[in-house]
This record gives C-alpha cells, structure tokens and sequence, in this order.
C-alpha cells in the first residue's frame, strides 16, 4: 500500500507539475516541442527495452490487424493531447487545462456509454449533467467552448478506450505509441533544419539539456503510474489522480498569475461537485454489490 500510494504520488505531482517544464519552450513553437518529445521518449524507451531484453515481446504486441489499428489510435490521441497540453501551457491557458483534467473521468464515462454500452445509475447521469453545466457556464463566460478543456479530456478518453483493445505494459505501450509518430517527427525536424527555421541549436545550453530531458519526463510518469495501478485498488488511484489538476490550477493561480474570475470558480465546483457524486454513488453500488455477493454466497 505505502509503495503504491508512492508511486501514485510520484505520478501524479510530476505530472501536475509538467507545466513549468514545458515553459522552458515557450519561444518554440508547439509542433516543434512536440517533434523533439516524441523522439526523446522514443530514445529513452528504446535504452529501457534493450536494457530489459524485451525488443520480441515488443513485436507480439501489434501481431494482428486489431492490435495495429487499435496501437496506431493509441499513438494518434496522445500526441494530438501532448500537442494540445505544449500549445495551451505556452499560451497562457494552464487554467483550462487543469479544467480539461477534471473532466477527463466524466468525459470517459460517457465515451465508454457510447462506445462500449455501459449502462449508468440515475445518480450518475446527474453527476454528467453537473459536469455539463459547468462547462456551460464556462462557455458563456468565455463567448465560445472551452475548447482546450474538451480536446484535452476527449483527447485522453479516447486514447484510454483505444487502451482497451490492446493490453500491454507501460514500457512497450509507450514504445509503440512513440515510435509510430517517430517517422513524421524526424521529418518535420529534418524539414525545419533545411529551411533553417529550427530553434533547437539555438537555445541556451541548459534549455537545450532540459529538452533532451523530455524522454524521461514523459515516460517516467509512466512507469510511476502503472506501478501504483498494480499495487494499490482503482478507487484509490482514482482518488489521487486529482492531485495533477489541483496542482496544475495551483500554479496558473499563483505562479503563472493567470485570471481566475468567479464564473470559472462556478464551473470548477460544478465539475469538483459531479466528481464528488459520481465517486460517492460509485462507491456505494461497490459495497451494494459486494453485501448481496456475500448474502448469495452465504445461501
């Protein structure tokens, strides 16, 4: 438990605190931060299955046409989040995506409703609909949807649905997933140094090194978070995951000094308010479920 809750921690805060990382890069544009941070990862991961001798399980992994589509989702929906969370950081939008990560579980709720025909109590559905109205009140604050909120949680939802159709751990996950966008990646690199428009060899040293740190603090994260899974019940990583956001918010509010005006504050605690309920009715079907389990087998 104590292990688990670490690694959940680890997880969690670093990647909560993944935003005064990507300021480093604020001079770089969004597509290039990403184009270096797919090949990072990919080079990172790559020393860690050769070091753990795990280049033929890699290959089992997408063995059959379900598995490629299902991988090549995979690859698709994380970079599109990873391009997204790198564009919104370096605009000024850290707020929204803290949003983004609220409503990420409710958004996958509902994916998993559309897609996957699971079917949710009254008390649930109007722990959607709570999640709802705050993003309506956050879109007539705005004058427009909350579009980072939402591409972030869709985004996410969607790669974690794609999840689903391809089991496999987090190392050869992640090695897959990078290494199909590595090909686009090292071209657009390779175009932006052609044309003399890229920013890498002239960054600071320090900013440079930070860059190349990018394999780690994307994959690192990772692996913290697939131990805490293997160790400790979903409920409770559910729970912790909501240090990320928080501390995300924590340091738009006070670091970043984004604004942070009492309509946003509406749709935050409508959004806090529906994960609360949605938790709490969850919790209780669980042990509903588990006194009649228990009166079954005692009959």
């Amino acid at each position: 438990m104590k292990q688990g809750v670490a690694y959940a921690l680890l997880a969690y805060v670093a990647w909560g605190l993944l935003p005064l990382y990507w300021r480093l890069f604020q001079n770089m544009t969004a597509w290039e931060v990403l184009a270096h941070r797919v090949v990072w990862a990919f080079a990172f991961v790559a020393i860690l299955v050769t070091a753990s001798k795990q280049w033929l399980r890699l290959k089992k992994v997408a063995a059959d046409r379900r598995s490629k589509l299902a991988v090549a989702l995979c690859s698709l929906f994380i970079s599109a989040n990873w391009l997204i969370y790198i564009w919104a950081v370096n605009h000024d939008q850290v707020v929204e995506t803290s949003l983004g990560y609220y409503m990420n579980p409710l958004i996958s709720i509902v994916a998993a409703v559309i897609f996957l025909k699971e079917r949710l109590s009254a008390g649930q559905w109007i722990a959607i609909g709570l999640a709802g109205a705050g993003v309506l009140v956050m879109t007539l604050e705005l004058g427009r949807l909350p579009w980072v909120s939402l591409a972030l949680a869709v985004s996410f939802s969607l790669y974690g649905l794609a999840k689903k159709a391809v089991k496999v751990d987090a190392l050869l996950g992640l090695t897959w997933e990078t290494l199909m966008v590595l090909p686009p990646a090292l071209i657009y690199l390779g175009f932006l140094q052609a044309h003399g428009t890229e920013s890498f060899t002239r960054l600071p040293l320090g900013t440079m090194l930070f860059l190349l740190l990018a394999g780690p603090a994307t994959a690192l994260p990772l692996f913290w978070f697939s131990k805490a899974a293997s160790l400790l019940r979903l409920s409770l990583v559910g729970f912790i995951q909501y240090l990320s956001p928080t501390t995300s918010l924590l340091l738009a509010i006070f670091i970043f000094h984004e604004p942070f005006e009492a309509t946003q504050l509406i749709s935050f605690a409508l959004i806090w308010l529906a994960l609360i309920l949605y938790s709490a009715v969850s919790f209780t079907e669980t042990r509903q479920n588990r006194a009649w389990l228990r009166s079954e087998h005692r009959a």
